[in-house]
């Protein structure tokens, strides 16, 4: 951690009060959001990078053993699939892991005010629980296409179709965490309805 480092975390702290004091709510989820994904990938990604790529070669390769499409080996946090006599290494690195979008879906989360802080927490765990599986189900589906279709078809798999069905989950994901919760709790005033008494015509 250099001096440059903690100076900015510094200024992020002092803004970030200077915004909730004001009751700047937009520029606090901003400002927080952007910040604390920042720190999070400078200081927590390093260390929890190589943990989770082992994780998820490893959770991706029980339903490889389960169906005999494709072997994992999660100490070098590879996929092997063979397809025929072709054969294909899928290295789960730092982009495959989703530890990009599960970072970003908990900077946002902890400054989105809606809900309250254990809200907060319970729900940051289990979106990335489901990231997580969201990410599986991409490799399983990258994996099985270049099972059937051989190496040929890795740039559409893990291009195309992967990305796909990845980030499909994940915007179902945001609007039940963010767009429809906003709605659902948003103020947006009441009805009523009186009875007219007035039989005249």
């Amino acid at each position: 951690m250099t001096i440059f480092t903690v100076v900015c975390f510094l200024v992020w702290i002092y803004l970030l009060s200077v915004f909730t004091r004001g009751k700047l709510y937009f520029y606090q989820f901003i400002w927080g959001s952007v910040g604390l994904f920042v720190f999070m990938m400078m200081w927590i990604q390093p260390v929890a990078i190589q943990p989770l790529t082992s994780l998820v070669c490893s959770a991706a390769g029980v339903i490889g053993r389960m169906t005999g499409f494709y072997e994992s080996y999660s100490e070098y946090s590879m996929l092997f699939v063979q397809h025929g006599r072709e054969a294909i290494s899928l290295c789960i690195d730092y982009e495959c892991s989703g530890i990009i979008e599960m970072m970003a879906y908990v900077s946002m989360l902890a400054f989105f005010r809606v809900y309250d802080w254990m809200q907060r927490i319970i729900l940051s765990v289990l979106g990335c629980m489901m990231i997580f599986f969201a990410n599986i189900i991409r490799l399983f589906v990258i994996c099985t296409t270049i099972y059937y279709f051989g190496n040929d078809a890795y740039y559409i798999a893990h291009t195309i179709v992967g990305r796909i069905i990845f980030y499909t989950l994940s915007v179902i994901l945001y609007y039940y965490i963010f767009t429809r919760s906003q709605i659902v709790k948003q103020k947006i005033g009441g009805f009523r309805y009186a009875k007219n008494t007035d039989t005249s015509v």
